[in-house]
């Protein structure tokens, strides 16, 4: 009898963390919270649906070929795909002053033309913690966190989706000599225009 006393105690405590972490940070704006709760109802419609949902975040600065085959092959992982753009405020922040070249409007229209996502919105400026993604996914709880090769801290990411119930797929290897970088190094391309 004990020991199912303890063995609940344990399921109720790591059910209380997860419903924790579905609170929203403090640190969203209320048009960001209010936005990413639509689109969570939307991909539990989808999961409805019967549906596999598959979320794909980045920057998408400078729309290219290799963008283009990850999301594809993002979308082929699944079918209701969604997709986060970085925010001005954020890119900056990850790729460093004069970025983006392209605006968060701009980059969410490029992405929206493929036809591929099912949603494209601007992740919250503050997207910077751990706790930020925890709160996002389960929000959000994709089946499929569709990442590339190169994609940093892969391990912790693959717990994260896990305690929701989704899983990390790399469905593309990077390619080192394509990037947004490069392309302005070889376009000598003044990010003020």
């Amino acid at each position: 009898m004990r020991q199912y006393w303890s063995l609940g105690k344990k399921l109720m405590r790591k059910r209380s963390k997860i419903i924790a972490h579905h609170r929203l940070p403090l640190d969203w704006s209320a048009e960001e919270v209010q936005k990413w709760q639509a689109v969570a109802k939307l991909a539990q419609q989808a999961k409805d649906e019967g549906k596999l949902t598959v979320l794909v975040t980045g920057v998408f600065d400078l729309f290219h070929q290799e963008h283009l085959t990850f999301l594809k092959k993002a979308r082929a992982a699944g079918n209701f795909l969604m997709v986060g753009i970085e925010s001005d405020i954020r890119t900056k922040h990850l790729k460093g002053e004069g970025r983006p070249i392209n605006n968060q409007g701009k980059r969410v229209k490029n992405i929206e033309e493929t036809g591929l996502a099912d949603i494209v919105e601007v992740l919250p400026e503050a997207f910077d913690q751990p706790d930020h993604h925890r709160h996002l996914l389960s929000l959000l709880r994709p089946n499929i966190l569709a990442v590339s090769s190169h994609t940093p801290y892969l391990e912790s990411k693959r717990q994260l989706v896990a305690l929701f119930g989704g899983k990390l797929q790399v469905v593309h290897q990077h390619n080192p000599n394509v990037s947004t970088t490069i392309a302005i190094g070889q376009r000598k391309i003044n990010p003020s225009d």
